[in-house]
């Protein structure tokens, strides 16, 4: 198996996110193309950002991407390519696709354009690899559901394309990414773009009953009652059978819709309820440059940016102990858990975890846990002026994270900015000031929380 190093490519939800992933070790960024991407809301790169975005990715010798990736309706395919003219004129480095449309009419404009097949393609086989080959495709990004056994054939009947896979963000409940929930729920196609992230929504589940037409109805129910009850009953079992609640009806309301109740339903193996946990799969960067995959990608162009400096430092130290032949550290799933996550999962890599991953996760992971506080803004005369994010106070260990290198250091002083001593910074929105050496300027800073083994 080929020994290559994958580049490593961030999101770029806006230039401030993008200047923070290249700091952090990323060889390239994605960045969505607000009427064409599946991120048109929130979207940063109008013409202007991203002209100097990829004039200062390809000024620091990295690499910057497009993406263009909706499947279009007629509506769109009448002005993709004059939309297109100038995107191309600025020379990304390539365009994410899906349409075959769409990427039909940019291979017979600009057929010199490298183009990359999005995961919204589902590409799933090597014989799908080898289809957008012969088109003239230059990468294929593949389907999230594919296992490291799927991937290395893959590699091995495609050696001459490039293959990229996600390792690590937020995972979808449809496949791929084709959901229907977001224009179901609010009219915003979630494949044109405007996704509101209904299965992310907070739901509460009520009882319900069916009338004599079949349709379902509320009756009152104590959800945590009944929740306490069920475990009560499966612990004291003394053989796990189904329990009497798995035949009911339930209904589901969202938080910002009261009185709005969904049915769902629940079957022998459990019930359905949407909200994924988030993929990490830095334990698996190891195989994945012996497999040879070309791109490790990371998903979030919406989030912040401790998310994207943290997460290209986590990963870009996986890649390099990975090509150096250095066993992987287990203390970066720790570094990882301090990120915005709904809990993780390996996905579909593995289909059945190892014990000796599972060690990687209960040794190492609880032990180093963090939160992000805040960033530095300036250092001046040995004192930082820090934008607080959430709570800290003088005592607590803390963490500077720094293109230059971490380090953990015991917070003694702070003021406030008056000048006057300070014990507690409260949170989000009030600077600080404390004693920092002038090479942490633009530091982001974390605060270790100590758990019990």
């Amino acid at each position: 198996m080929s020994k290559l190093i994958p580049e490593l490519l961030l999101p770029a939800g806006d230039l401030e996110r993008m200047r923070a992933a290249f700091d952090y070790g990323a060889d390239a960024v994605y960045a969505g193309q607000p009427r064409y991407s599946l991120r048109a809301r929130n979207n940063d790169f109008k013409l202007e950002n991203l002209k100097t975005g990829i004039q200062e990715a390809h000024a620091r010798g990295k690499k910057l991407f497009v993406t263009s990736n909706i499947m279009a309706h007629n509506n769109k395919v009448k002005s993709y390519l004059a939309d297109m003219e100038p995107i191309i004129a600025l020379k990304p480095d390539a365009i994410i696709m899906a349409d075959p449309g769409l990427i039909m009419m940019v291979r017979d404009k600009w057929p010199d354009m490298p183009i990359h097949l999005s995961v919204q393609s589902n590409t799933v086989n090597y014989a799908g690899v080898k289809f957008w080959q012969k088109l003239g495709l230059t990468r294929v990004i593949l389907s999230r559901e594919l296992s490291l056994d799927e991937i290395t054939q893959i590699r091995q009947e495609c050696p001459d394309m490039e293959i990229e896979v996600f390792v690590h963000g937020a995972l979808c409940i449809a496949y791929s990414g084709r959901c229907l929930l977001s224009g179901y729920f609010n009219h915003r196609d979630a494949n044109q773009g405007t996704c509101t992230n209904a299965c992310r929504w907070d739901y509460k589940m009520a009882n319900a009953a069916t009338d004599e037409a079949g349709q379902a109805k509320v009756i009152n129910f104590e959800f945590n009652k009944a929740v306490r009850d069920a475990e009560h009953a499966f612990s004291s079992a003394a053989h796990i059978e189904r329990h009497p609640l798995a035949d009911q009806t339930y209904l589901i309301e969202e938080a910002n819709r009261p009185g709005e109740l969904m049915p769902i339903m629940e079957d022998k193996h459990g019930t359905y309820i949407m909200n994924s946990k988030d993929l990490r799969a830095v334990e698996y960067v190891e195989q994945l440059v012996k497999i040879g995959v070309d791109s490790l990608k990371i998903e979030g162009r919406t989030k912040s940016v401790y998310y994207v400096s943290r997460a290209a430092q986590v990963y870009r130290q996986a890649i390099d102990d990975a090509a150096a032949g250095r066993p992987f550290n287990p203390a970066l799933l720790a570094d990882l858990d301090g990120l915005s996550n709904r809990g993780y999962t390996t996905g579909f890599y593995q289909r059945h975890r190892s014990q000796e991953t599972q060690n990687y996760l209960e040794g190492h992971s609880k032990s180093k846990r963090s939160i992000y506080v805040g960033q530095v803004k300036q250092v001046a005369e040995g004192w930082a002026t820090v934008e607080v994010k959430n709570k800290f106070a003088v005592g607590d260990t803390l963490e500077l994270i720094h293109p230059n290198g971490n380090q953990l250091f015991t917070l003694d002083a702070m003021r406030a900015a008056d000048g006057g001593d300070l014990e507690v910074a409260l949170g989000s929105g009030t600077d600080v000031a404390i004693p920092l050496d002038q090479q942490y300027d633009q530091a982001l800073i974390t605060r270790i929380l100590v758990e019990a083994n």
